[in-house]
């Protein structure tokens, strides 16, 4: 099994066009330590602890917010411990979306979106194809989810593009009790969480710390509960849990399912490796405006979820926050991640009516 395990942290670093140290995949300018290796499903994502550097020195912060750099820049996504979202908050909403995806159709369908392209409630199984959001034209995915915005609109809003889609009212399920209020205590988790890990960002791109602050101070993130039921049948030709795909915020903040397979990143070699879970973390990756507001310097890296080895015999689980700037917040190329007469490489856009475009072009 050690071998094995080696052989696969070693394939996964060359992927990525990284080292291999003690057996760990490496990035220069990051820790060793940096890293940590499940016995079952091999190598881990870089774990960047983000209660370290809130606690640490003006000098310590410019060394970790450069492992955040070399992080970001090579695949986009690590895994954030240090967090303190309490537990109970992650527990609560776990068992409630496990309740909620038992019951029958009937019942989850009363909450369901009234329309297609309606951005919040319901969504059966079915109904989305993640990979249309890149053009593709694929089947759609074996998952459904329950989603949900802001708790307010912003006072004075008065766009009705906005209005009508960003923070249009969330449908509420009727069963099981309880359910609103535990996934509001996790969305204002996530929502506060998201604004910390900006702040490691604004260090990690030499920025002062509140940098972000302006662009977030009345975000239009999203929390998916998503299911990806038992197959009980095979899929149709192509079909997958959730098609190839970026996102289209500035992060994500995902709770997968302990020991569950499937998730997976396309490397710069295009291969297409396993994220495994990591114990007492979140999965962080770097969405389409973070990477538009870097001019590329960070990766906002394809990613799927396939139906693993087993033909989806077990039921699979996660918790997705989508975190999105402010619904007028001009995505335009940082200065810092420009060099002396580079050009940007996109046009600046207004991160709600991205997200709109985005999000329309999946619903099936």
């Amino acid at each position: 099994m050690r071998k094995a395990d080696d052989k696969c942290k070693t394939l996964f670093a060359r992927s990525h066009g990284l080292g291999v140290s003690r057996g760990f995949p490496t990035l220069p300018g990051v820790r060793a330590s940096a890293y940590c290796c499940s016995p079952v499903t091999g190598p881990s994502f870089p774990v960047f602890d983000l209660a370290q550097i809130e606690r640490a020195s003006p000098g310590e912060k410019r060394a970790l917010g450069a492992e955040i750099d070399a992080i970001c820049r090579a695949t986009g996504f690590l895994a954030v411990s240090g967090h303190g979202v309490p537990a109970a908050t992650i527990g609560a909403l776990w068992s409630k979306a496990e309740e909620f995806f038992a019951q029958p159709e009937a019942l989850k369908a009363s909450a369901s979106a009234p329309y297609p392209g309606y951005p919040y409630g319901y969504l059966g199984l079915e109904t989305e194809s993640l990979a249309r959001s890149r053009g593709v034209d694929a089947p759609p995915d074996c998952k459904e989810s329950f989603n949900g915005g802001p708790q307010r609109a912003p006072d004075g809003l008065a766009d009705r593009q906005a209005l009508d889609f960003c923070f249009a009212p969330t449908i509420w399920p009727e069963a099981p009790a309880g359910f609103r209020e535990v996934w509001r205590a996790y969305y204002a988790a996530m929502e506060s969480l998201a604004a910390r890990i900006m702040r490691a960002f604004a260090v990690a791109l030499r920025l002062p710390e509140d940098f972000f602050a302006p662009y977030i101070d009345a975000p239009v993130s999203a929390l998916r509960a998503l299911n990806y039921p038992a197959l009980d049948a095979p899929p149709k030709p192509g079909q997958i849990r959730a098609g190839a795909h970026t996102d289209y915020g500035s992060l994500t903040i995902l709770l997968p399912q302990a020991g569950s397979q499937g998730l997976q990143i396309l490397s710069p070699e295009g291969e297409w490796v396993e994220v495994p879970p990591t114990s007492g973390a979140f999965v962080v990756n770097i969405g389409d405006l973070m990477a538009r507001w870097t001019n590329d310097r960070w990766t906002s890296t394809l990613h799927r979820v396939v139906i693993p080895g087993d033909g989806g015999a077990k039921r699979r689980q996660s918790l997705a926050f989508f975190h999105q700037p402010n619904w007028d917040a001009e995505i335009v190329a940082l200065d810092a991640c420009l060099a002396r007469g580079e050009a940007p490489k996109y046009q600046p856009v207004l991160s709600g009516p991205y997200l709109m475009g985005k999000f329309k072009a999946t619903t099936m």
